[in-house]
């Protein structure tokens, strides 16, 4: 249980992700024992179980979503269109979804022969009704334990209002409901049907979000009902000890297999430590789009786990090395360094273990993409290092950089000076809510912060001061309705909010921000919800444009708030048959378009209505945020563990001078991509500090009309994290700096106009600050952790209490 309880811990810390634990695959019955209806149907004949936040403290949901065959979405999307529904999920034809609560008495049995059954009441039919979650058989013994622990924390949780590391084993013992009768075998007389003009769900659960975590977690809890035990503290003089190897899986094919030396990276020194001279080092083949990585010495095994994308692949042929990370139970994060003997050597390695990747985040074949597209994929992995003789020449630039942003010194909101009373700041909202989101004006020097149903608002002062202004403390939909945005963004020169309510997918709200008030509700189109939005143009916020981009999973078209009855306007929507799964869009000064998907590939456009004039390949990682330089030179995607700045300007052929934008790359000719990450020794100091995974805010430039992009934001847990522009193009090694918070960074941004300061939203603070205050990342300055300050909110009693809104 113990080793259960830090996985738990674990999955329970990433508040980014909507699902805290998942099971790939099974089937869904409804059992009816008791009932004339029949004994059992079958719901859903292929679907996934997920247990997820349901948006409010100390509640979550399970949730059953139908999984579809190869081919069989496509099929229904010819007979019956698209559906998209409430948050992009599938309707109730596609999706069950239940609050954990004890009614439930959700409880597990393991069946002869290994089948792991899920069983919970059906509140809503007769008595005796069951639902009935059916495992696949590949499913393994520790994940399904992990999932049923974490439903028994979710209700404990829900049932006495605290904390579920203070839940001991007694107590959740009450939620194992083993009194109950056995689980009653599911053998479905009749399979549910589908009448033709039902829409299918968005895309197949089984694609690359819902593999990737499940693969991970399943992973990690592979063998915990072994109790693995943590790798051994380290103290300041003891080297780093290699955790214990995971039980490798059989192989199916074996795609590399090379005799390499191992290195170990030392926590205490910051230096990687050889291991053993000469090591087996296999990638293999597991099944069901399943990768191991295997590494086997003289006389012990020093590494097994799968091949995903946490293990931060990074190759360097300058020296012959290749640098990743490994993961183990507890959350610690290890970084190991293979050394090959010549470039074929790793060159061989690379195309292997970079098949596997895409394999397994793509699920289709290596060989059946191009070979452009594989070059693609193989470049954006190598690490691209500068000749040694530029050192001494960086280093004095660095130097001249810090002279140049000594005279900026950020601070932070008045309502955070040290002097100030401690009764006068209110540090938590009773209801539990933090800072969300941050929205920056171009026209007006305002920053506006989300936290929950509240929007505060902060002047930007001469000095480069944050000074609370105002809070708007009450966002309702024009009949009353309270509600708290899920995105914000400034529209018409600074004096409109338009605001997205989850709960109302297929309807924006403006916020009139001289009043405070919501005053319109805006009916997008009846069939096609807004999955997110962007400006009409780069700079458009500045304008009193009224215009502006809206996307769904699988259409981009233009909203014009200024129409009768429905604002899509129909001339100007492109919409897909396959489901591409946009999750973000970015423009530049002209308008021109970039639009990127949780599939990780990135479309071009000049204009709206008509096809994408370029395509880059996925990488396979979900894009979760997306930039573009105002000039559209520069576009910048944000994945959970990376950045991607792919330059968009064509060097030869016939379009020479002309963006991919305006006209279509050569076949043969795919932009150059620039994939920007912490080494791997950083990303595991990083997590040897914190214990939580990487998970990248939405990265953003330096913005502002006849500006140079010069500078890349974003922010991982505690850490603010900025580029250089000017290193990452010359090819310098660790072109990044960082700043590290006593708490997560939950937003941030530059101040319009300028490269030098940057606005960060903590979960109860509003901080301005220096770029120059950022440090080069080393040991020291991972590890030190800043004072907390405690004081948190920009709310005070006093804004609260008089607010004119």
């Amino acid at each position: 249980m113990l080793a259960l309880k830090s996985l738990s811990k674990y999955l329970f810390g990433d508040t980014s992700k909507e699902s805290i634990i998942e099971l790939p695959q099974g089937q869904l019955y409804i059992v009816r024992p008791l009932s004339p209806k029949g004994y059992s149907e079958l719901i859903f004949k292929d679907a996934a179980a997920s247990i997820r936040r349901a948006g409010k403290e100390f509640q979550y949901q399970l949730v059953i979503q139908r999984a579809y065959e190869e081919g069989e979405a496509e099929l229904l999307d010819e007979e019956g269109g698209e559906s998209e529904a409430i948050g992009g999920l599938g309707g109730d034809n596609d999706e069950k979804t239940f609050l954990l609560d004890e009614s439930l008495h959700f409880r597990t049995e393991i069946r002869e022969g290994g089948e792991t059954v899920f069983a919970w009441k059906d509140l809503s039919g007769d008595p005796g009704d069951l639902y009935e979650f059916v495992c696949d058989v590949s499913t393994q013994p520790g994940t399904a334990a992990s999932f049923q622990l974490v439903a028994a924390q979710c209700q404990d949780e829900r049932k006495y209002r605290r904390d579920r590391e203070t839940a001991t084993e007694d107590d959740l013992d009450e939620f194992a409901f083993e009194d109950e009768q056995p689980i009653p075998a599911a053998s479905p007389k009749q399979s549910p049907t589908r009448s033709p003009n039902l829409s299918p769900s968005p895309p197949r659960i089984r694609s690359l979000n819902s593999a990737n975590t499940a693969v991970k977690r399943g992973d990690m809890a592979r063998d915990s009902t072994k109790k693995i035990k943590a790798p051994p503290k380290q103290y300041i003089s003891e080297p780093t000890v290699a955790p214990p190897a995971a039980k490798q899986p059989a192989s199916q094919e074996v795609l590399a297999d090379e005799i390499v030396e191992l290195h170990l990276f030392d926590f205490q020194t910051g230096t990687f430590i050889l291991q053993e001279k000469n090591v087996q080092v296999i990638v293999s083949e597991s099944g069901n789009w399943k990768y191991w990585l295997q590494i086997n010495g003289k006389d012990r095994q020093w590494l097994g786990q799968e091949v995903v994308p946490e293990i931060n692949p990074v190759f360097n042929f300058e020296y012959l090395s290749f640098i990743f990370n490994h993961q183990v139970l507890d959350g610690s994060m290890y970084s190991w360094l293979l050394r090959f003997k010549d470039a074929k050597i790793e060159e061989r390695f690379q195309e292997g273990l970079m098949q596997a990747l895409w394999e397994h985040l793509n699920e289709t074949k290596w060989t059946k993409i191009k070979d452009s597209d594989r070059d693609y994929v193989l470049d954006a992995f190598n690490d691209l290092t500068m000749d040694d003789a530029r050192e001494e020449e960086a280093a004095a630039e660095d130097e001249e950089e810090d002279e140049e942003d000594d005279d900026n010194d950020g601070r932070k909101s008045e309502h955070y000076d040290s002097d100030e009373s401690e009764d006068d700041v209110v540090t938590r909202d009773e209801d539990g809510n933090v800072n969300s989101q941050l929205a920056v004006g171009f026209k007006h020097d305002r920053s506006f912060v989300v936290r929950g149903s509240k929007i505060g608002v902060f002047k930007h002062t001469a000095d480069n001061q944050l000074q609370f202004d105002t809070s708007i403390s009450k966002v309702q939909t024009p009949k009353g309705k309270l509600f708290s945005p899920s995105k914000v963004m400034l529209h018409a020169g600074d004096t409109t909010m338009v605001l997205q309510n989850a709960d109302q997918p297929n309807s924006l709200y403006r916020m009139d921000l001289e009043t405070g008030k919501v005053v319109d509700e805006w009916k997008v189109h009846e069939d096609i919800p807004v999955t997110t939005f962007a400006p009409e143009s780069k700079f458009a916020q500045l304008t009193g444009e009224q215009t502006f981009l809206g996307l769904s999973r699988n259409a981009l078209y233009r909203i014009d708030p200024r129409l009768a009855g429905d604002k899509l306007v129909d001339s100007e929507l492109k919409q897909y048959v396959s489901k591409n799964d946009f999750t973000a869009a970015a423009t530049t000064e002209k308008g021109y378009i970039a639009v990127a998907s949780s599939k990780g590939d990135i479309r071009m456009f000049d204009r709206l209505g008509i096809n994408a004039k370029t395509h880059i390949p996925a990488l396979g990682d979900p894009i979760i945020g997306l930039d573009v330089s105002a000039d559209g030179r520069w576009v910048l995607a944000t994945t959970r563990t990376y950045l991607l700045l792919v330059d968009a300007l064509q060097k030869d052929g016939k379009n020479e001078g002309k963006l991919g934008f305006e006209k279509a790359f050569a076949k043969d000719s795919k932009p150059q991509p620039r994939r920007l990450g912490l080494t791997p020794a950083h990303v595991a100091q990083f997590q040897h500090e914190t214990k939580t995974p990487l998970s990248f805010t939405p990265a953003h430039f330096n913005t502002g009309p006849d500006k140079q992009e010069t500078t890349i934001i974003t922010a991982t847990g505690p850490f603010i994290i900025t580029w250089s522009m000017k290193k990452v193009l010359a090819n310098r090694k660790d072109p990044y700096s960082i700043k590290r918070y006593a708490e997560e960074v939950k937003a941030d941004n530059f101040s319009f106009g300028s490269d030098k300061n940057m606005i960060v939203a903590l979960p109860n603070e509003v901080d301005m600050v220096a770029k120059q205050s950022l440090r080069r990342p080393t040991r020291e300055s991972i590890m030190q952790t800043p004072r907390k300050s405690g004081r948190g909110s920009y709310l005070t009693r006093g804004d609260i209490v008089n607010s004119p809104y």
